[in-house]
C-alpha cells in the first residue's frame, strides 16, 4: 500500500489505468468484427474498409488534438477521450447498419488519436516530474489491456452471443478503469508548458500562420512510422509465415505471434531501466538494429526454430522504440507529439496492406525482408534525434 501513497506511483497506477483502457476499449471491439460482420452481413470488403474507417479517424485527428491539448491539458483529454470511447463501444454494438457503423469507428478513431497523445504526454510528464524512467512499463499495461479484453471475449462468448451485453460489460470496465484513473493524473510538466507558450507567442508574431516541423520533429515521425510499419507487420503476417513458409503445424503457426508479442511485454517492463542505464539513443539504435538483424536470421535460415529465435528477437528490440519515441515528441510539444502520433498510426495502417502485395508479386520472405528493412531505418533515423541521456 505504501507504494500507493508516493507520489510517483500513483501517478504511475493512474496513468496506466489510461494505457490498459485503450488496448483493452480496442481489442474488444476487433474481438468481436465476426459477430459484427454477422448481425450486419457484411461482406469481407466491407470489413476491410470499416477497419479502415477506425486508422483514418484517428490520422484525422491530428488538426484536432493540439488545439484540444492547448484547451483541456492532457489529463482533461485523456479522461474525456476515455469517456468518449465507452460511448462509441456502446453505439458500435447497437448500431442498425452499415454506414452507422462506419460513422462509430471514424469517431472512434478520431478520439483513439486524442487518448493516445493525452496518455503519452501524461507518461512524459512523469518522467520529467520525478526524473525516473516509467514510460516502457507503461506502453507495457497496453498489451495487458488487450489481454484482457481477449479473455473478457472469451469468456462472454462461453456465456451469450450478445455484443451488446459483451460490450456493456466491458465499458463498466472501461468507466472504472476511467474513475481509478482520475485522482492521479498529472498537471503538465514545467518544460513542455514553455515550449507551448513559446510556441504560442511565435505563431501570434507570424500572425497565426501555421509553421512547418522542425526537421528533428520529421526525423521522430520518420522513426514511428517505420517502428510501426514493423509492429504491425509482425503482427498480422508472422503467423502466416510461420505456416506457408516455415511449413509449421497449425498448432505451432499462431506461436509466431506469440513470441513477439511476448518478448515485447517481458522487454517493456524491463526496458526502463536499460533507458535510465544506457540512454534511450542507444535502446532505440541497438534494438532497432537487433529486430533488423534477427529478422534477416529468421528469413535466411529458415525452418520454425531459426523462425522464432528470429520473431524473438523482433519484440525484443522494437519493445521500447516507441514509448523513447513518444517522449521524445513530447518533450517537443504537443504539436509535435500529435503529428507523431498520427504517423505512428499511419505506419499501422499501410505497413501490412504494403507487405501483402510486395507478397502478392514476389513471395512472403521479400515481404518481411521489407519489414527487416523498416526495422534497419529506424536504427538511422534515431541518429539524428535528441533523446533523454542515461540518468545512471
Amino acid at each position: 500500500m505504501f507504494r500507493v501513497h508516493d507520489p510517483f506511483y500513483r501517478g504511475q497506477l493512474a496513468i496506466a489505468a489510461l494505457f490498459c483502457s485503450l488496448g483493452f476499449q480496442y481489442a474488444t471491439w476487433a474481438s468481436r468484427i465476426p459477430a459484427i460482420k454477422a448481425d450486419l452481413g457484411l461482406t469481407a470488403a466491407e470489413v476491410g474498409v470499416l477497419l479502415m474507417a477506425a486508422g483514418i479517424g484517428a490520422v484525422a485527428s491530428f488538426p484536432l488534438v493540439p488545439v484540444l491539448m492547448k484547451r483541456l491539458g492532457s489529463a482533461r483529454l485523456a479522461l474525456l477521450s476515455t469517456l468518449v470511447l465507452t460511448l462509441l463501444l456502446l453505439a458500435l454494438a447497437a448500431a442498425p447498419n452499415y454506414p452507422v457503423a462506419l460513422l462509430v469507428l471514424l469517431a472512434d478513431g478520431v478520439f483513439v488519436g486524442c487518448l493516445n497523445v493525452g496518455m503519452n504526454a501524461q507518461g512524459t510528464a512523469l518522467e520529467t516530474r520525478h526524473e525516473r524512467n516509467a514510460m516502457a512499463r507503461l506502453h507495457a499495461t497496453f498489451s495487458a489491456g488487450s489481454l484482457l479484453a481477449a479473455l473478457l471475449a472469451s469468456g462472454m462468448n462461453a456465456v451469450t452471443t450478445s455484443v451488446v451485453g459483451h460490450f456493456g460489460v466491458a465499458a463498466v470496465i472501461l468507466v472504472l478503469l476511467a474513475a481509478c484513473a482520475r485522482p492521479g493524473l498529472l498537471a503538465e510538466d514545467a518544460p513542455a508548458a514553455e515550449k507551448e507558450t513559446e510556441k504560442t507567442e511565435t505563431e501570434k508574431k507570424a500572425g497565426g500562420r501555421w509553421t512547418l516541423p522542425s526537421r528533428m520533429t520529421l526525423w521522430m515521425c520518420c522513426a514511428m512510422a517505420f517502428a510501426t510499419v514493423t509492429e504491425g507487420s509482425m503482427n498480422d503476417w508472422s503467423a502466416l509465415y510461420m505456416r506457408e513458409v516455415a511449413e509449421a503445424s497449425a498448432e505451432l503457426a499462431p506461436m509466431g505471434i506469440a513470441v513477439v508479442s511476448g518478448m515485447m511485454v517481458v522487454a517493456r517492463l524491463l526496458a526502463d531501466g536499460w533507458r535510465s542505464r544506457w540512454g534511450d539513443g542507444r535502446v532505440v539504435l541497438l534494438g532497432s538494429a537487433l529486430a533488423a538483424a534477427g529478422l534477416a536470421f529468421a528469413l535466411v535460415g529458415g525452418g520454425v526454430v531459426t523462425a522464432l529465435i528470429g520473431f524473438a528477437c523482433v519484440g525484443l528490440g522494437c519493445a521500447a522504440v516507441t514509448p523513447c519515441v513518444y517522449v521524445a515528441a513530447a518533450k517537443q510539444g504537443s504539436d509535435a507529439l500529435a503529428l507523431v502520433a498520427a504517423m505512428g498510426t499511419t505506419g499501422l495502417l499501410a505497413g501490412p496492406p504494403l507487405i501483402g502485395f510486395v507478397a502478392n508479386a514476389s513471395s512472403l520472405v521479400w515481404g518481411l525482408a521489407l519489414v527487416a528493412a523498416a526495422a534497419a531505418v529506424v536504427s538511422l533515423c534515431s541518429t539524428q534525434i535528441r533523446w533523454t541521456p542515461a540518468t545512471g
